[in-house]
C-alpha cells in the first residue's frame, strides 16, 4: 500500500468520463477553494506532483491550472509555483451561488415538489448529511517542501 501524498490527501484521485480530466481537475481545485481546503495565498500542488500522483500527462494538469490562471483564481509566481489569488473565494462564491440558483435550484426544487417533501424532512436530511466533503490539509510539517 502506498503512502498518500499531500496531493492525494486533498484531491480525489477518481476521474469520470463526463468531462475532460483537465476540467475535472480545475473543478476540484475550485471546490477546494470554496470549501476552505485551499485558502488565499496557499500554493497549489505542483504540476509535476499532480501528474505523477494521478498518472496524468503534465500538459493535462497544466491545462487545468491554466484555466484557473485565466479566471484569475490562481496566480503564477515565476520559479515558485502557482498560488490561490487574493479574492478567489469571494469571486467563486458569487459565481457559484448564481450558477446554483439559475441551473441547479430549479431541478432541486422540482424534485422536492414531485416527491412532496416537507420542510421538516428536508431539515432532517440536511442534519444527517456530511458536513465537510473534503479532508483538511495536513499540518505544515507534513507538507511537501519541493517548492512547486
Amino acid at each position: 500500500m502506498s503512502t498518500p501524498t499531500l496531493t492525494t490527501a486533498i484531491m480525489d484521485p477518481q476521474w469520470d468520463n463526463s468531462l475532460p480530466i483537465y476540467r475535472q481537475l480545475r473543478d476540484r481545485v475550485v471546490a477546494m477553494i470554496l470549501e476552505g481546503v485551499l485558502k488565499e495565498g496557499d500554493p497549489l500542488p505542483s504540476v509535476r506532483n499532480v501528474a505523477a500522483d494521478f498518472r496524468l500527462n503534465p500538459l493535462t494538469v497544466l491545462k487545468g491550472y491554466q484555466q484557473l490562471v485565466d479566471e484569475q483564481l490562481v496566480e503564477k509566481r515565476r520559479g515558485r509555483g502557482m498560488f490561490v489569488s487574493l479574492g478567489a473565494r469571494k469571486a467563486l462564491m458569487k459565481d457559484e451561488r448564481q450558477r446554483f440558483l439559475e441551473d441547479e435550484w430549479p431541478k432541486v426544487y422540482a424534485t422536492i415538489q414531485r416527491l412532496g417533501l416537507s420542510g421538516e424532512e428536508l431539515l432532517r436530511g440536511a442534519a444527517a448529511a456530511p458536513a465537510a466533503p473534503f479532508p483538511a490539509l495536513p499540518s505544515k510539517g507534513e507538507q511537501d517542501d519541493s517548492g512547486n
